[in-house]
C-alpha cells in the first residue's frame, strides 16, 4: 500500500514518448533534495521499467500505479 503524502514536485509527462517522461523526472528532481518526492504522470508504456531501472542506478525509490485510462503514476523519493 503506497502512502498519499503529497508530492513535493509534479511531472504531467502524459502524451510524451519515451524517452522523455525520464528526462523530465530527471531534471526535475535536480532541482529537488534528497528525500524529496516526485510524482510523475505517464502513458508511455515503457515508463515503468525506464524508471525502475533508472531508480536502481542511481539509489532512488520508485512507486509504481496504475491508475485509469492507462495513466501511470510514478512516485520518485530522491535518494
Amino acid at each position: 500500500m503506497s502512502n498519499h503524502t503529497p508530492p513535493d514536485e509534479s511531472v504531467d509527462a502524459r502524451g510524451e514518448r519515451c524517452p522523455m517522461p525520464l528526462l523530465m523526472a530527471k531534471r526535475a528532481l535536480s532541482a529537488l533534495p534528497s528525500g524529496a518526492v516526485l510524482e510523475v504522470l505517464s502513458t508511455d508504456a515503457g515508463s515503468e521499467g525506464d524508471f525502475e531501472s533508472f531508480a536502481r542506478l542511481a539509489g532512488h525509490v520508485v512507486d509504481c500505479e496504475r491508475l485509469p485510462d492507462d495513466v501511470l503514476r510514478l512516485t520518485i523519493t530522491k535518494a
